[in-house]
């Protein structure tokens, strides 16, 4: 069935610490290296060598057709020691971005997406508000340096997975299940990224400044329980909407603190959302409706979620949007170019000013906790050998890119017979 996409403009995400590769002292290659905290007992020392491959990616992008890339920064790379920055990676970027320009795409960047310098991490990271102002020297630093090759920037990548998923389940470094901390944590990031966005701002005038936000729905698991309709809204609030709120306005609301710290005002040129799946939720638990799709880590695909957040997103948060993440874990690319069909459809079925998609990966990459075995690329990853190989959802992807939609053709060859709907 064709599906014509009208302004929305297709691109593809990556993050620093899960391609670049190499021995960079962040986060995570600590957590790492810790006996059992990534399930194949992989690193991101190696990942997809990124770092050493700009030009072959680049090279890739440009045959996929690609003009949208978000990409991220190393940190720790940049400010291997509090206060000292190293030119050597500022120039690496420099050549990166350079090579992404001439190859004629625009260039998203994220500041933060998780990657903590291992100084940073050893003085307590985002549990401090002293960390405020030191990320504000790295954004100030990166931004005079960069800044003629970037004009639209991401400051922080899903503030709510990294303050949850390290200070609440403490599956993440630190490794800490204080939720109190958590809340800390996600008040800091928050004042980070307003003082980021004005920091921006002054340099750059024009820039286009955001945060992609990790958004999912959250249902009840029995529409007429008033315990699962309570407990689903508090969850909703305490995961998204309260940080939602306090990073696009500066409203802080309990449990989250800092609106003395920061005014009032608007602090974003676009919302970000990537989004994944949703939580079904009954009283204190939340996991997966019943005999519903899933893919290979268990996350319900469930497309017309995506559809329902951007139509909230939209009213509450007036302005452009973009779907800075929106992917699934399918190693054998059975279902993957279903998946990606269904979630345009959505997009285009919310009738909201959405301006750019991003597919999450690029490439197989370096999954966090879960190694080098969960596959999200468009392009296929061979870790020891580093050989990529275009998947046939990155050929439907590439065909999209070039027809500005979907064609009838295109669907009768990727989409009709792909496994698993998401509706």
């Amino acid at each position: 069935m064709k599906l014509d996409l009208g302004v929305l403009e297709l691109g593809v995400a990556t993050a620093a610490t899960q391609i670049e590769g190499g021995d960079a002292d962040t986060n995570w290659h600590r957590w790492a290296a810790l006996p059992g905290r990534v399930k194949d007992g992989s690193t991101p020392a190696r990942a997809a060598d990124h770092w050493n491959r700009v030009g072959e990616d680049v090279a890739l992008l440009r045959e996929m057709g690609v003009r949208h890339y978000r990409m991220g920064l190393e940190w720790a790379r940049i400010e291997p020691v509090r206060g000292v920055f190293d030119d050597a990676a500022i120039e690496h970027y420099r050549g990166e971005l350079a090579a992404l320009r001439e190859a004629g795409i625009t260039p998203l960047v994220t500041l933060h997406h998780f990657n903590n310098p291992g100084w940073l991490e050893e003085r307590g990271a985002w549990t401090r508000p002293g960390t405020v102002p030191v990320f504000i020297d790295y954004v100030r630093h990166v931004v005079t340096r960069l800044g003629d090759l970037v004009d639209e920037w991401v400051t922080i990548n899903e503030p709510n997975v990294y303050a949850i998923q390290g200070y609440v389940f403490g599956d993440w470094p630190p490794g800490e299940k204080r939720p109190g901390r958590a809340m800390r944590v996600m008040s800091h990031l928050a004042q980070a990224h307003i003082r980021a966005y004005q920091v921006i701002h002054a340099l750059q005038p024009a820039a286009k400044v955001g945060v992609a936000h990790d958004l999912r729905v959250f249902d009840p698991g029995t529409a007429l329980s008033p315990l699962d309709r309570a407990a689903a809204g508090v969850m909703e609030f305490l995961f998204q909407g309260a940080i939602l709120d306090a990073m696009a306005h500066g409203r802080f609301h309990f449990p989250l603190t800092g609106s003395g710290r920061v005014g009032r005002g608007r602090f974003y040129d676009f919302t970000g959302i990537n989004y994944y799946t949703r939580s079904w939720v009954r009283g204190v638990a939340q996991g997966v409706r019943p005999e519903r799709p899933v893919n290979d880590l268990g996350w319900e695909i469930y497309a017309a979620g995506l559809t329902r957040l951007i139509r909230s997103v939209a009213r509450k948060y007036p302005g452009p949007v973009y779907i800075t993440e929106s992917g699934t874990a399918d190693g054998v690319d059975a279902f993957r170019s279903r998946y990606i069909y269904d979630h345009l459809a959505a997009v285009v079925r919310a009738r909201s000013d959405v301006r750019r998609y991003y597919h999450w990966c690029f490439t197989d990459n370096w999954e966090w906790i879960e190694g080098e075995v969960a596959r999200f690329g468009l392009v296929e990853l061979d870790f020891e050998t580093q050989e990529r190989t275009i998947k046939e959802s990155g050929r439907f992807y590439a065909d999209m890119i070039a027809h500005g939609g979907v064609t009838n053709e295109a669907y009768l060859k990727w989409v009709l017979n792909s496994a698993a709907g998401s509706q």
